[in-house]
């Protein structure tokens, strides 16, 4: 996984955490290779290595299907997950800082999975998802437990208007005492999406305040869209 670590030295991760800090999100362009989407979507029809599928319709949760990867992840998941937290979790407990909330994250990936495991959180999260025809996701957050990391990443595997129409990642931001604003976004393939968990801190007059987030996918209209999603924290079931 040389090349996957050496795309995330290459970053321009103060580029990216501003954007971040101001948004709630960034995209980092060309992250992953087309042999590595290629080779991921592959995996999604693989028999084994997965703890759950999960059809969305069946929770209303939308209309598609999920599968959440077990342990041993495979080596690019575990790649990733190991190597863009230390990367993120400046952002994590700057933003706990701002927003005076009385926790902080641990500098390695290893001891943050040791406090959910503490927790009784054991189960891997990162997943892969797949939509056809007429998919689409809810809004919603990742969360899984008490522990829960406040930032994780998208990844998208295939080429708007050419594998697929629609399937826009959808954000919206919930401002306290305001109406809720929607941010519609249409990476491209190998793109990496890095996004809030769950919140974000905003510099009001009094200092900094808490703007919730969630984020879904609209519908898709033609073709199948897969993305890989990277949630750090472990989860309960």
């Amino acid at each position: 996984m040389d090349d996957i670590i050496r795309k995330i030295n290459e970053v321009d991760w103060k580029g990216i955490i501003t954007q971040i800090h101001k948004n709630g999100y960034a995209i980092v362009p060309d992250f992953l290779s087309d042999r590595h989407c290629d080779n991921l979507i592959a995996m999604y029809n693989n028999t084994k290595g997965y703890r759950k599928k999960i059809i969305m319709e069946r929770y209303r949760f939308g209309f598609g299907e999920y599968k959440y990867f077990n342990y041993p992840l495979p080596d690019i998941v575990q790649a990733l997950r190991e190597n863009l937290y230390p990367q993120l979790v400046p952002i994590a407990n700057c933003w706990m800082q701002m927003l005076r909330i009385n926790q902080s994250f641990p500098e390695s990936f290893e001891k943050l999975q040791e406090e959910c495991h503490s927790n009784n959180q054991l189960k891997p999260t990162p997943l892969l998802l797949k939509y056809g025809i007429g998919g689409f996701n809810t809004l919603h957050q990742d969360l899984y437990g008490e522990v829960y990391f406040p930032l994780q990443a998208v990844f998208m595997l295939n080429q708007p208007n050419i594998d697929y129409t629609g399937g826009e990642l959808v954000l919206t931001q919930q401002t306290p005492l305001a109406q809720s604003r929607a941010i519609v976004l249409t990476p491209q393939k190998g793109d990496m999406v890095i996004l809030t968990t769950h919140f974000k801190p905003t510099k009001g007059v009094r200092g900094y305040y808490r703007v919730n987030m969630k984020h879904g996918v609209s519908e898709v209209h033609e073709g199948q869209r897969h993305t890989l999603g990277i949630i750090f924290h472990d989860a309960k079931s």
